[in-house]
């Protein structure tokens, strides 16, 4: 299956200024493992140590946001998914 991934552009210096990738899988975290192999820096970024999405990460599929939990949610070919940054001040 052939997805598009939209990266927030400040992740955009981790897949070498690429602000969309196209990888193949079957739900967003092997989307995600394709990614990570093509650019090992977005690991830190994406995943936490125990390999969950990171908190600072929010991942929107076809418009609709999905949970952390929610790597198994299953993709179709020509679906498009935005990962954006959440950005907080203190």
């Amino acid at each position: 299956m052939s997805v598009k991934i939209n990266l927030a552009s400040s992740l955009h210096h981790l897949t070498n200024d690429q602000a969309v990738v196209e990888v193949n899988g079957n739900t967003i975290g092997q989307c995600l493992e394709q990614l990570i192999a093509r650019f090992p820096r977005t690991r830190k970024r994406l995943l936490e140590k125990n390999g969950a999405l990171n908190r600072i990460i929010n991942i929107y599929i076809n418009g609709e946001s999905v949970s952390p939990e929610g790597l198994a949610t299953a993709v179709k070919d020509g679906d498009e998914f935005h990962i954006e940054v959440i950005i907080s001040g203190g």
